[in-house]
């Protein structure tokens, strides 16, 4: 990924990989002598699901190491110089879900219980300052999911990333090339993203480029979802879906990673499906975020424009999306306050060809919450949630959320825009309300253990069309990275 600063539903949905840049182009990047900023004195960084932007450059210099057991993995010197080494890492995670009256009793098996595991491994060589190629592997295998394995359950084993990487300094400036099979997360991941949280990520296949000028970064990209298939070695590049992007982040002096972004996201579907119909649809998003912290305060507020065409009519949708709190340091626990809050466009009338629906186009795989029940189509949410740091080890986060339809004439969707309700003639907004407790246990830096227990009572918009049972839901993982 090349991304800018951040923070799919359980309803599950359902290599060509450009080539790298000339040889002759690629001597001359090794054999230059310039470099990219000097990462020395930095910290090492947060273990996430962004290995492949994780700067370990710190690690040059032995008086900062730690002698923690991962280090040596970070920089397997090939060369004497050790401007040629290896960086090896990656992910291993167990979950279990459980599910009782899923969609309200509506979905084909209602009450459901499988196992998702699957392994990361990845295998980053650097070519001097300028030359990286990054390869990673997902091994994901689900057991128990009823009636049958989807591809965001499982995949076995198959490419998820493999893409060169050049960098060249313009004076100041830097200027970053990547192209390949790679995973891509900007912002908050509402629109682009590595769909993390279900078992088997998204990957893309394209280039990106950035440029890094001072407080700014520059990115610009073409790609196509990887279609993921359930045997191994069978992802192949979408021939349906296409995007591209102009995304640009200025960063703020107001606290910490505080900044702007601005962009523009282009996307194209051949086989677009909502509550009016199907057919193909060309979108285009303008969008806007503001983020940071300071003071205790947090804050993450984004607002989208979309416009284009779907089948023989117009799109015109629209969406904003708040996300801040407060945290009380000085109390015991450390409480932290927030609020995230939402309305996202419906359709207004299904038999009138232009569509207001609001796409998410490649959202967060647990979008609002750890059920990951619903998706960003159609909603107003809101969502207060309170966070207790029990000590560096514990965390309690208990969250309310009520949400409605933004419009009455639009169904319900899931993370991956798949229709879980349709409008059914119902004039009732209100869709439910929801409660949901997570404890997080962190023994060790790389290890994680996460529960988390939710409920869903139906609203009189469920109640109205369909089966309204109250849904249980429990989610239980350890996660260790390397």
């Amino acid at each position: 990924m090349i991304a800018s600063p951040s923070s799919g539903a359980n309803t599950r949905l359902g290599h060509g990989t450009p080539g790298a840049p000339a040889l002759p182009l690629l001597l001359v990047l090794v054999l230059s002598p310039a470099q990219g900023p000097s990462a020395a004195g930095a910290a090492a960084p947060d273990f996430s699901s962004r290995w492949y932007d994780a700067d370990y450059r710190y690690l040059r210099q032995p008086e900062q190491r730690t002698g923690t057991w991962w280090e040596p993995l970070k920089r397997v010197s090939l060369s004497r110089s050790g401007e040629i080494y290896l960086a090896l890492g990656g992910e291993l995670r167990l979950r279990y879900e459980h599910f009782e009256n899923n969609l309200w009793g509506e979905a084909p098996v209602p009450d459901d219980g499988y196992l998702w595991y699957r392994a990361m491994p990845y295998v980053d060589l650097h070519l001097g300052p300028r030359v990286r190629l990054f390869g990673q592997l997902i091994a994901a295998f689900a057991g128990g999911v009823a009636p049958a394995d989807t591809p965001v359950d499982e995949t076995e084993t198959d490419l998820l990333q493999g893409f060169a990487e050049l960098q060249q300094p313009l004076g100041e400036r830097v200027l970053s090339l990547r192209a390949g099979r790679q995973l891509l997360a900007y912002g908050s991941e509402r629109l682009i993203s590595t769909r993390y949280g279900l078992n088997v990520l998204r990957p893309f296949d394209g280039g990106v480029a950035r440029l890094d000028a001072g407080p700014w970064r520059v990115d610009a990209l073409y790609v196509r979802p990887v279609d993921t298939g359930l045997e191994s070695f069978d992802d192949e590049t979408g021939d349906d879906q296409a995007l591209w992007s102009l995304y640009t982040t200025r960063a703020l002096p107001l606290g910490q990673e505080s900044g702007l972004d601005l962009y523009y996201i282009g996307y194209n579907n051949d086989r677009g499906v909502f509550n009016q119909g199907a057919g193909d649809e060309r979108r285009h998003t303008l969008g806007t975020r503001f983020f940071g912290a300071a003071r205790g305060w947090d804050w993450n507020f984004e607002a989208f424009y979309q416009f284009g065409d779907f089948d023989a009519g117009a799109i015109s949708a629209w969406s904003v999306a708040s996300d801040a709190g407060y945290t009380f340091a000085a109390l015991p626990l450390s409480p932290r306050l927030g609020l995230r809050a939402g309305i996202i466009s419906g359709d207004e009338d299904p038999a009138d060809p232009d569509l207001q629906t609001f796409n998410p186009l490649f959202p967060k795989g647990k979008y609002f919450d750890e059920i990951g029940l619903l998706g960003p189509y159609n909603l107003i949410d809101v969502h207060p949630i309170l966070t207790f740091t029990i000590s560096e080890e514990w965390e309690v986060r208990a969250a309310a959320a009520l949400y409605w339809r933004e419009s009455s004439e639009d169904g319900l969707y899931d993370n991956g825009g798949g229709l879980i309700r349709a409008d059914g003639g119902s004039d009732a907004r209100f869709i439910g309300r929801q409660i949901e407790l997570v404890l997080s246990y962190s023994p060790l830096r790389e290890v994680n253990f996460k529960i988390s227990y939710s409920r869903f009572e139906a609203g009189r918009f469920i109640e109205e069309t369909g089966l309204d049972d109250t849904i249980h839901f429990i989610g239980a993982e350890v996660r260790l990275w390397f």
